[in-house]
């Protein structure tokens, strides 16, 4: 059976999400950051960056978020969360996973954690790399916004839905504390967001990791 190495609201949801969609059997396991199990050795045997999410599938010992999804759309063709291989539809799906993972959420750990880019003990250092990094990120919603816009679809592709979806709901909700604009108030982000929200799948990821509202 399917294992997924998880913590409530991770970078883990995205992959819990499509396990849902895909309807396949699996199993949480809880890596509780509160004590430092993401770093603990026999973790680390599974992930030596002490980074959540790990997934286990058979002999298979997979981690980032963004392998993770491509695995399972490959690996299960049949559900369609990815456009068909060859096409331009699926350079797209590569275009766009790879700036969520790459540009949105690499700048989203700088505002999470400003102090890993600073001096120890620099507070002023720290909360300027984070202001900043809020702005960045205001810049990348802005262009997911427009992604929306462009096309008038309800999904981040043309082609309909797929595992970027989720990716991009994830990285969203992750704004919900932002003091200035979170996703939520972009006039084609914040419905796309209620799509989302409307998926069972996401529903029982939230269920499951007993998350509540504001969901983003």
């Amino acid at each position: 059976m399917i294992r997924l190495h998880h913590y409530p609201g991770n970078a883990s949801f995205t992959p819990h999400v499509l396990l849902h969609e895909l309807g396949l059997p699996f199993e949480l396991a809880l890596v509780d950051r509160g004590r430092a199990a993401h770093k603990a050795p026999e973790y680390l045997k599974l992930n030596p960056n002490g980074q959540i999410p790990v997934l286990v599938d058979g002999s298979l010992v997979l981690y980032e978020t963004a392998a993770i999804c491509l695995h399972l759309c490959d690996a299960h063709p049949q559900a369609g969360l990815a456009p068909a291989l060859g096409t331009a539809e699926r350079a797209h799906f590569y275009k766009w996973l790879v700036w969520l993972t790459n540009t949105l959420q690499a700048m989203l750990m700088h505002y999470f954690y400003p102090e890993r880019l600073v001096d120890d003990g620099d507070a002023g250092a720290a909360a300027q790399v984070r202001a900043h990094a809020q702005s960045r990120v205001g810049t990348m919603l802005q262009q997911l916004d427009d992604q929306l816009a462009a096309h008038g679809g309800p999904w981040l592709l043309p082609s309909g839905y797929s595992a970027v979806d989720p990716y991009a709901f994830m990285l969203c909700r992750w704004t919900r504390g932002f003091s200035d604009r979170p996703a939520r108030d972009y006039p084609h982000i914040g419905p796309y967001l209620a799509r989302m929200l409307e998926r069972p799948a996401v529903q029982a990821a939230f269920a499951a990791e007993k998350i509540g509202a504001p969901f983003y």
